[in-house]
């Protein structure tokens, strides 16, 4: 029998997986939504991040397959009780299979009118009426995800903005991956159409701005939970805290915060590529320590899980590289 930390490692690189694939499209949206120039110089490349769902369909099948290992409440009957009806198993299987499957096609959906979109008026409008959708299908989906892989593992404990603190801190790990991801392949010559120097500016206000919304919705419910004080909520809060992930629970704030905050807030840095890559470097490592520790360190205790890591993680990102570069190969993005 595996420790549940080490199969926690799995849920982890499933949500991350996950949110790439999704915050791509989305991206696309909003920027087209708000008429940013510079989406053009994007668009495609982060779309392509679609490529992602596959993997991410097949790492939730082998997640609920084993549901008693993801869910500590899985084989659990009294634990229901704590919890609202629709989190039976079936209910839950059935609509995240189904939740996926709509986001796949609504995304496909946006790519293929993305590609006519400036072919006629009529395609236009049609790519508009579309994107108008995806960020609100985004929310709704992507909050379902937050609560069902890292809310309700906890099954007394609940947190009305946990979603919103979700998505927001996955997002901000995507445009942080999309500051070294352009940067590798700039630096790799391996685009036919590279991508500007000016993009890492918007980039990096934007990285800035989410750092911002993170830390707020990350005191929204820290607060909230201390001043009530009540032991359902604090329980797992100090157990992540102060228990054996301490140190991963104190670094995630000073990689996603301090560093971010500290150095964003002033223009010169917004200007400078290097530095902007490594700013999006910690958000990216403060992201996966925050996704472990409410993932892994619901009780607080737990064995680093250094080999489940490498190896697991280590499957899934060869695996998710090679579908990505397959899809810019076929969209003809990179060179090869």
């Amino acid at each position: 029998m595996f420790a549940y930390s080490n199969w926690a490692v799995l849920t982890v690189n499933f949500v991350v997986v996950l949110s790439l694939a999704l915050s791509g499209v989305a991206l696309c949206s909003v920027l087209h939504l708000v008429n940013a120039k510079w989406r053009f110089e994007v668009r495609y490349l982060a779309s392509s991040l679609f490529a992602l769902f596959p993997l991410a369909f097949v790492l939730l099948i082998i997640l609920l397959v084993g549901g008693e290992h993801t869910f500590p409440w899985w084989s659990h009957p009294d634990a229901h009780a704590h919890m609202p009806g629709w989190y039976h198993p079936t209910w839950l299987i059935a609509r995240e299979i189904v939740g996926m499957l709509f986001m796949i096609g609504l995304y496909w959906e946006f790519i293929q009118r993305q590609a006519v979109s400036e072919r006629s008026p009529e395609d236009a409008e049609r790519f508009h009426d579309i994107a108008t959708w995806i960020p609100f299908f985004f929310v709704l989906y992507s909050t379902m995800v937050a609560w069902d892989f890292e809310m309700t593992l906890v099954p007394h404990w609940h947190s009305a903005i946990y979603g919103m603190q979700q998505f927001v801190s996955n997002f901000g790990m995507f445009l942080a991956f999309l500051v070294v991801w352009v940067s590798v392949l700039n630096n790799g010559n391996k685009l036919l159409r590279p991508v500007p120097d000016y993009i890492y500016n918007y980039l990096a206000q934007m990285l800035f701005a989410f750092t911002l919304l993170w830390i707020y919705t990350f005191n929204a419910q820290y607060l909230t939970i201390w001043y009530g004080n009540l032991p359902d909520e604090t329980d797992r809060l100090w157990g992540m805290q102060n228990g054996d992930y301490t140190v991963i629970w104190w670094s995630m704030l000073v990689l996603k915060f301090v560093i971010p905050f500290v150095v964003l807030c002033f223009p010169g840095p917004r200007h400078n590529v290097t530095v902007i890559k490594a700013v999006a470097t910690c958000i990216i490592v403060g992201t996966l320590f925050e996704r472990y520790v409410w993932i892994g360190g619901i009780n607080g205790t737990g064995a680093y899980p250094v080999l489940a890591t490498i190896a697991v993680s280590g499957i899934v990102a060869a695996i998710g590289y090679t579908l990505v570069r397959m899809r810019m190969q076929r969209l003809q993005l990179i060179k090869g």
